[in-house]
């Protein structure tokens, strides 16, 4: 029975080779082996020309210092006569590629995960879209990280992992990369675009193995005990250095740092079944579930789709899960069972759309035009969707042109606003969002909030002939003032009584008596005011 899975397992293998060996096709070219112009046998790459391509303008772009576009030509047997036009096929050795740095990118971070620049050494927190060059390190921490290269490659980074990036190549515009990575400690997972065989290299280097990639799914860890592979999807050659085997998809290998036991290879858990669920999901939390196995864990992983965001990651000891608080959008749930060692196994990919739906709250209290004597005063509602939070808003005019405050969004029914507010009128309304980017909003309602206005302070009085004129503080909520005149301090005789837009009024006075003046605020809304203080005025 050894003997027969043994025979299996190499036949896996040479078929994996053999795929590998065809999977040559790369962004708009493809390798193959040719004679070149010294008779000696070449890998080479084909290039279609596309919409606006011009012969030499391919050359310029493509072709490394010291090959000129005559080399191209008689390459190509083309004469320096021929024209070529869209659609046409240049072929050229690998060799002949020009070669650069091309600097990969920080696609999405969660959490804290930190960026150590390889020129200067200075650490500081990855953000997305940071542009990460050779040299340069990723260390984790607690957070986890998406690196997308120039090619399309994705490198998902986990946590309390350390990445350096030793190089970061691109063959002109191709399409096609060299990359070369050192995973010192921790765990990456990595899609792989397909790479020419003697041309495109995507390795990862750790301190007891090497894995080089040939255009494929695939996961490693690294600690101090050793290094091992987990193949989903193609084919990974993984050994220790100079002696390396080809994995396929399917199998997992694992070389020990002392390597006293070689390279010991394992079929992976299969994939397990999971239970459809409804797409889109239009509520949460929704519980995800499959078949039993005898695996004794399960490990769940949730990715943004179009970022490659890692938004969840866990171990599962049951067979079902619920899923909560997620945004609107794509993403890919994978799930894969956990052999006795914690390696996962074949994954099992579900997409997933999540699309909730806001919906409108229902007001409780205040009533429409009701009072408050309170400054901070108590806003309740009815959510009447699932996995919503809501705010209160709150503004002068109803239209809500300047909101003055609100509370916090939260997936509470009662909220108090975020400052006090002032005596006057006011309008109100509940906003309701669901999955970040679906919200609903409430019809509006008066309410009026009692208060005094605050007493008129009068600043000088000036004297001129038989005139007086004074001035008195403004009052931001007033919109017009009183001004009372009386012959003595208790202002219970008034003899003038006035209603004034500004802050300043003129007095004609008969001089040698004495006179008491006294304004108070008023306001449009029903706040009640008091009098200021009296001054004495005196004419000689």
């Amino acid at each position: 029975m050894a003997k027969c899975t043994l025979v299996l397992f190499a036949a896996a293998l040479m078929t994996a080779a053999t795929v590998s060996r065809a999977e040559l096709s790369v962004t708009q070219g493809s390798a193959v082996a040719k004679a070149d112009m010294r008779g000696t046998t070449a890998q080479e790459w084909q290039y279609t020309l596309r919409p606006g391509d011009t012969f030499l303008a391919v050359a310029r772009d493509l072709l490394a210092a010291g090959v000129s576009s005559g080399d191209l030509r008689r390459y190509n047997d083309l004469s320096s006569h021929a024209l070529v036009s869209e659609g046409d096929t240049l072929r050229i050795p690998l060799k002949w590629l020009k070669r650069q740095p091309e600097p990969a990118r920080a696609s999405s971070v969660t959490g804290t995960v930190q960026y150590i620049s390889g020129i200067s050494g200075q650490k500081r927190p990855l953000q997305p879209d940071t542009l990460i060059r050779v040299g340069d390190e990723v260390l984790s921490g607690t957070g986890s990280a998406t690196i997308e290269l120039a090619d399309g490659s994705e490198i998902r980074i986990s946590p309390n992992s350390r990445l350096i990036f030793n190089r970061l190549t691109q063959y002109g515009k191709s399409g096609m990369v060299d990359t070369r990575l050192r995973l010192n400690h921790g765990e990456v997972h990595t899609r792989v675009k397909p790479v020419i065989e003697g041309g495109a290299r995507f390795e990862i280097e750790t301190p007891s193995a090497v894995a080089a990639v040939r255009g494929t799914a695939f996961s490693l860890q690294t600690s101090p005990l050793g290094t091992d592979l987990q193949v989903t999807d193609g084919v990974v050659d993984f050994g220790a250095p100079g002696k390396t085997r080809r994995i396929p998809a399917g199998y997992s290998a694992s070389v020990s740092t002392n390597n006293t036991n070689g390279l010991i290879i394992r079929r992976l858990p299969p994939a397990p079944n999971l239970n459809p669920l409804a797409s889109p999901l239009t509520r949460l939390p929704a519980e995800l579930s499959w078949a039993e196995s005898p695996a004794p864990e399960y490990r769940l992983d949730i990715f943004e789709t179009d970022s490659g965001r890692w938004v969840e990651s866990r171990k599962l000891r049951n067979n079902r899960f619920d899923i909560g608080l997620l945004d609107n959008g794509d993403y890919e749930i994978h799930l894969a069972a956990l052999d006795p060692r914690g390696i996962a196994g074949m994954p099992a990919i579900m997409p997933l759309e999540v699309a909730l739906q806001a919906r409108s709250a229902t007001l409780v209290s205040p009533e429409n035009g009701a009072t408050a004597n309170d400054d901070m005063p108590e806003f309740q509602w009815n959510l009447n969707g699932s996995n919503e939070v809501a705010r209160v808003e709150i503004a002068e005019d109803i239209e809500f042109s300047d909101i003055i405050t609100t509370s916090e969004w939260a997936p509470e029914t009662r909220a108090l606003p975020s400052k006090p507010l002032g005596p006057g009128q006011y309008y109100w309304r509940v906003v309701t969002e669901a999955g970040g980017n679906s919200v609903a909003t409430t019809e509006a309602r008066q309410l009026i909030v009692n208060g005094s206005l605050p007493p008129v302070r009068i600043i000088s009085v000036n004297y001129v002939d038989s005139q007086v004129r004074v001035f008195w503080e403004k009052v931001d909520t007033a919109s017009e003032y009183r001004l009372q005149l009386s012959e003595e301090p208790g202002f219970n005789n008034i003899i003038k009584e006035a209603t004034l837009p500004d802050t300043t009024a003129a007095l004609r006075l008969i001089p040698g008596r004495r006179y008491f003046v006294r304004l108070k605020a008023l306001s449009d809304g029903p706040l009640t005011s008091r009098w200021g203080p009296g001054r004495e005025l005196y004419l000689e």
